[in-house]
């Protein structure tokens, strides 16, 4: 267990290294910044001048390797647009991104598992028809449209909640529901798929053989087994939603990470775009490597294996 624990490490770790040193590779590619942050007429003194403090005269290995040595430091230098420490900036913006993260997930996951549960329960009735209908229209529907919906619904013409912003429940509720629609339908259809295959299981017909009450079958012996790739996939999820949601952050005006990634490409804000995806990669790593220790817990064969 304890070399398995190392080698995922490792892995870990080399996947944040390999996505942040794409992220500075791509960054370059975007544009010269400094003709951004000066105004439009600036001589050709004050642009190299600029560039020469932004150290973007130097070669692109030297660029590299620099930001290589203070990334480590955790210093990604300072925002070209917010004047401040870019890492501090993408920090400001976590809070309420893992707010709408966490209340999307929660409320996905509850629909999710039981509707999941209902359509597999419920094979060949109508019930499972209208549950498999509705979340392949939930995995299908794009998501700003079905946010600008909501709003146009919720918001305009019935003037329930808040179409944007920032601070209340009220604010959280569109938005949530927006992402929550995916998360649940997900869930359920590979819930549903995992749990009809367990059911064909021998054990499960051992189970029902040896007089088992339906609900120890059901909780004991085919949710648990079949929560194993609905935990992949809650994983997979998670790490989407807590890197920010671009266009439900944009849809809703919401001071999220995913808006600020946004606004800093469009700003060529390197520091604030090598810190914000180092921070969107690391929470995914960490994630899967939570779930991934959690496989053990769920099936005792995988924690024999390791």
């Amino acid at each position: 267990m304890g070399s398995y624990l190392i080698k995922r490490l490792l892995e870990s770790l080399l996947a944040v290294w390999g996505v942040v040193t794409i992220v500075f590779f791509v960054t370059r590619v975007l544009g010269d910044p400094s003709t951004l942050l000066l105004p439009v007429g600036a001589s050709a003194e004050q642009i190299e001048a600029l560039r020469s403090q932004l150290g973007l005269n130097e070669p692109l290995v030297m660029q590299y390797l620099t930001f290589l040595w203070q990334a480590v430091q955790g210093d990604f230098g300072t925002s070209f647009q917010h004047g401040r420490p870019a890492l501090a900036v993408v920090w400001e913006r976590m809070p309420a991104t893992a707010l709408l993260a966490g209340s999307a997930m929660v409320l996905g996951i509850a629909i999710g598992a039981v509707a999941g549960a209902i359509a597999a329960l419920k094979r060949g009735t109508v019930a499972e028809l209208v549950v498999m209908t509705v979340a392949l229209l939930g995995q299908a529907t794009p998501v700003f449209w079905l946010g600008i919906m909501l709003i146009l619904y919720f918001g305009v013409s019935l003037g329930w909640l808040p179409t944007g912003g920032y601070g209340t429940f009220a604010h959280l509720v569109l938005p949530a529901l927006t992402l929550a629609v995916f998360v649940s339908a997900s869930i359920a259809r590979l819930l549903r798929s995992s749990m009809l295959d367990i059911l064909r299981e021998d054990y499960i017909r051992t189970a029902r053989a040896k007089g088992l009450m339906p609900t120890t079958v059901f909780l004991w012996h085919t949710a648990r087994n079949a929560l194993i790739p609905v935990t992949t996939m809650t994983a997979i999820l998670a790490g989407e939603l807590l890197g920010g949601s671009v266009v439900t952050e944009t849809v809703f005006a919401w001071p999220g990470v995913g808006r600020l990634i946004l606004q800093a490409i469009q700003a060529n804000d390197f520091p604030v775009i090598q810190a914000g995806i180092f921070v969107v990669a690391t929470i995914f790593v960490l994630i899967n490597f939570a779930v991934d220790m959690l496989y053990g817990v769920l099936d005792p064969r995988i924690r024999a294996e390791r």
